[in-house]
């Protein structure tokens, strides 16, 4: 069994071999994913060296000394946080080959091509279709919200296969090329002034049947696996005390004490209190994660998230008073990632609103934590049983 010295050993002993000051960036990322040093979770030869998950701290903590660079993990959360541990657990050995090393180093960005117009919160009722054509599924529909889609080289894809049964039970997970002909990414522009998301148009796209993961018409349990990451990789990543949203607003507030009253005062306290509350949760939640894969506790995780960084951006912005209606740009881009704490008041209350929504709406994450974390009784479903064909739309 790998332990933290051996670990330690380990990553000096590549760092002597490849030293970051001397290796080109992509020869370094590269050379540490074949050293196991990338996930050491992972199995040999997948990036990891099987060791137990906690110990990852361990190798960062010496990288992250000897000023090696990173993979620039925010640029490529999808992939990270919702590809890799699907395609690991269902994935055959020639895809995870393929795809888990350039996935890693940042060289193939991946998007997610789940929701759609009519199934957002009701995803299991999506309606692209793909028809299998030989050894090639050809697939036709429309996806939506898709974070990074103009990057991306890779998508995971849910598609149906089988109108005549159930919404949940007619469902295959793929993995999309998405420079294949027929696939074409429009712009969404949000509240934001920018557009990091987009709508996906699937017009006959080819995919092979080598690129399905998992079983035919068992799309919706592996889809599980990747919604159950995304809460946790939304709502529980690490951050410092006062990290995040509520340490711009304390800064402030520290800074510009002309700005206070006794009111925002107390908000902010209380606000402190609960962001330093879910810092401390996520923490026991990525600890539980050594055990195993996330279950549906990250739905409460992705809960607190949305609404605390709405309640501490709202909070931020009456705090500046008139400042806090100036926005900063309203330049039309297509951004490769999020920035919440690199820019100003007025982004962060704009884009806060979408978070209530990504990665599964508050609604819908209410009742998952009702029903599977707390045991309530099952919200009543009339459709649970009705061929997708036959539903109302």
């Amino acid at each position: 069994m790998t332990d933290a010295a051996e670990l330690r050993r380990r990553t000096r002993e590549f760092l002597a071999a490849y030293p970051p000051a001397g290796t080109a960036r992509p020869d370094f990322l590269r050379a540490r994913f074949d050293a196991g040093l990338a996930w050491v979770h992972f199995p040999e030869g997948l990036g990891g060296l099987g060791a137990p998950r906690s110990l990852q701290a361990v190798v960062d903590a010496e990288l992250a000394a000897a000023g090696a660079p990173d993979n620039d993990p925010r640029r490529i959360g999808i992939g990270l946080g919702m590809a890799a541990p699907t395609i690991l657990r269902y994935g055959t050995e020639e895809q995870k080959r393929r795809l888990l090393r350039p996935l890693w180093t940042g060289e193939e960005v991946w998007c997610q091509l789940f929701s759609e117009p009519g199934a957002g919160s009701d995803l299991a009722a999506l309606g692209t279709r793909a028809v299998r054509d030989g050894d090639d599924w050809v697939v036709n529909g429309q996806k939506v919200w898709t974070s990074s889609a103009h990057l991306a080289r890779w998508a995971i894809l849910i598609a149906r296969t089988d109108p005549d049964l159930p919404k949940h039970r007619g469902i295959t997970y793929f993995l999309c090329d998405m420079t294949d002909p027929g696939v074409e990414v429009r712009p969404l522009r949000q509240i934001t002034g920018e557009a990091e998301f987009n709508e996906v148009f699937l017009t006959d796209v080819r995919i092979p049947d080598s690129l399905r993961l998992g079983e035919v018409g068992d799309g919706w349990r592996v889809a599980q696996t990747t919604l159950n990451n995304e809460r946790v990789a939304i709502g529980g990543t690490p951050v410092p005390r006062e990290g995040g949203m509520i340490g711009k607003v304390a800064a402030t507030w520290r800074e510009r004490p002309g700005l206070r009253t006794h009111d925002l005062h107390q908000r902010l306290l209380g606000l402190w209190v609960e962001a330093e509350v879910a810092r401390l949760t996520g923490v026991r939640l990525r600890q539980q994660l050594v055990a195993g894969q996330p279950g549906p506790e990250g739905a409460g995780m992705k809960l607190g998230f949305a609404r605390l960084n709405q309640e501490i951006s709202g909070l931020e912005v009456e705090l500046l008073g008139e400042e806090g209606l100036l926005y900063d740009d309203w330049t039309m881009r297509r951004p490769e990632l999020v920035d919440f704490t690199g820019r100003d008041a007025g982004y962060r209350y704009l884009r806060s609103k979408g978070n209530s929504i990504e990665g599964g709406t508050s609604e819908i994450l209410l009742n998952i934590v009702a029903e599977r974390v707390l045991g309530l009784p099952a919200e009543p479903r009339t459709d649970k049983d009705v061929a997708w064909k036959d539903l109302a739309r």
